[in-house]
């Protein structure tokens, strides 16, 4: 589906170049996408990122400020005078930092900068999470019983709630990733609950809003990838199901979900496009459902950015979703219409991190003291803003890599992402990568019967195993499995993965 270089060029030709308003891999999965169209990249840095990747590989890179966001990646003026400066004719957002922020895309726009995104109105709409859900009852998507306006006042609070029944969601009206949400169950944990998700709302995005929303009981989360252009076009990509959560952030996902069928899958693609158009929506977007078990849907909010998860989409659908985004905000239309496409195979992505899975997932930062990658072949590809001697900084998201598989079928996307994780080797750090075998091995995950209580329910399973001397007894046990040979899995004796054995052991020494 990709057009030819020169198609790409004349296609382009308002941008010469563009600045990259972020950092880490997501900042190279841009530069990489300009520089096969031929556009010339600008990276930013702070202090901790000055031997970043994302700063190697770009044709230009610009000092931003200190190493707290505030000092740099967040601080607009600075970026737009380093756009001045470089002669760059739009700016990139990427994720996370300001790339939702719609002052940032009114100072882009006073400016005479082209923004990489949605238009500076419906970001606004669609930011504002009670806003966004007004709108779309209106235009007749369905949205989860719950309040339209934040909660101020807590008795009102506690008549709402009592209203709609529990358990509930406080949801915080701005940002997203987990912060300001809490589900309360009891009557007696509710205003506790509303302060802690008002704080935590007000510290994280400025604003102490907070809304309630009834719980869906066993909830599915699924995304639909969109794309809009300025001639009228909007076009759904398909479903990422996002449903394997820690504390209500993503950690894994896959396309298509192995939890919808084809009529409901078409019917929310559907939905999701009305969505879209009723805000004035254009470039790339994803509306957010919550499904409970019988497969009803409901809207949740919608991402105005390219998302995390995008490189699923791109795998099975072969369309390149940051170029989609470059050659829209670049006036030009969609090169395809809905029936032109078409998803093929399946495809899974696992979040690395630089966190410590045996100590609640801590961030791990440091020196990557050796580091190789998965070997490739067919199918693997990961999105990655580390080298070996990189010195992962504690300022930022922890995020290292994405590890991103493509399948025949949902088996095979399974083993091969188990290959590839057996392939990668990261020392200096610890990171999540035992976490994701652990999870792909489980018979709840390879079958695809699993909701957003995935995870949570995992943890307990290893509580529940766990007992007063389980390290002593982990140590004794790896030990002498060792020595007898029993982690090669012989005939009639039960196999030990080695993995989950050294984890254990790894955690035990760190303990003494």
């Amino acid at each position: 589906m990709e057009t030819s270089r020169s198609k790409v060029k004349s296609m382009t030709q308002l941008f010469k170049k563009i600045l990259i308003a972020n950092r880490g891999e997501i900042a190279v999965r841009i530069i990489r996408a300009c520089r096969e169209m031929g556009i010339v990249s600008v990276a930013v840095f702070s202090d901790a990122d000055r031997k970043a990747l994302h700063v190697r590989l770009a044709d230009e890179a610009h000092y931003l400020g200190g190493s707290p966001p505030a000092e740099s990646y967040l601080n607009i003026e600075k970026l737009l005078a380093i756009a001045k400066k470089s002669g760059a004719e739009a700016l990139h957002p990427g994720y996370g930092f300001l790339a939702e922020n719609a002052r940032f895309v009114k100072r882009c726009e006073e400016e005479g900068f082209a923004f990489i995104g949605p238009g500076s109105e419906a970001m606004e709409i669609m930011g504002k999470k009670t806003t966004a859900r007004a709108v779309m009852q209106k235009a007749g998507v369905p949205i989860v019983p719950g309040t339209l306006e934040p909660l101020t006042d807590e008795n009102d609070l506690v008549r709402t709630a009592e209203k709609i029944g529990y358990p509930i969601l406080l949801k915080a009206a701005s940002g997203g990733g987990g912060k300001g949400l809490r589900r309360v169950d009891r009557a007696s944990d509710l205003v506790s609950a509303f302060r802690l998700a008002q704080s935590e709302a007000l510290s994280s995005f400025d604003d102490a809003s907070v809304y309630v929303e009834k719980y869906v009981e066993e909830p599915h989360h699924i995304e639909i990838q969109i794309l809009a252009d300025s001639h009228g076009r909007t076009v759904y990509l398909g479903e990422r199901e996002c449903s394997i959560q820690r504390r209500y952030q993503k950690v894994l996902e896959e396309t298509p979900s192995p939890f919808l069928d084809d009529g409901t899958r078409k019917e929310m693609g559907e939905i999701a496009v009305r969505a879209a158009e009723a805000v004035g929506y254009r470039n790339a977007g994803t509306v957010e459902f919550v499904l409970d078990g019988r497969k009803n849907f409901y809207f949740l909010e919608m991402n105005t950015r390219l998302q995390v998860e995008h490189p699923v989409t791109e795998m099975v659908t072969g369309i390149d979703l940051v170029k989609c985004q470059i050659e829209i905000a670049s006036g030009f239309p969609l090169r395809f219409k809905q029936e032109d496409i078409v998803s093929r195979g399946h495809s899974l992505q696992c979040r690395i991190y630089a966190e410590d899975p045996d100590n609640d997932f801590m961030p791990s930062p440091g020196k990557i003291a050796y580091l190789r990658t998965p070997a490739g072949g067919l199918g693997v590809r990961d999105d990655s803003g580390v080298y070996e001697g990189f010195t992962v900084p504690l300022e930022y998201d922890p995020l290292v890599s994405k590890l991103v598989t493509w399948g025949s079928d949902r088996e095979e996307a399974i083993q091969r992402m188990l290959r590839a994780l057996s392939e990668y080797k990261i020392y200096g750090i610890r990171t999540s990568i035992p976490f994701f075998k652990k999870i792909l091995l489980h018979p709840d995950f390879y079958r695809g019967d699993y909701n957003t209580h995935f995870i949570a329910d995992l943890e307990k399973e290893d509580g529940m195993k766990e007992t007063e001397n389980s390290d002593v007894a982990l140590l004794a046990a790896g030990v002498k499995s060792f020595v007898e040979g029993r982690t090669s899995g012989p005939r009639g004796r039960k196999s030990i993965s080695r993995w989950k054995l050294f984890g254990k052991i790894q955690h035990f020494s760190n303990r003494m």
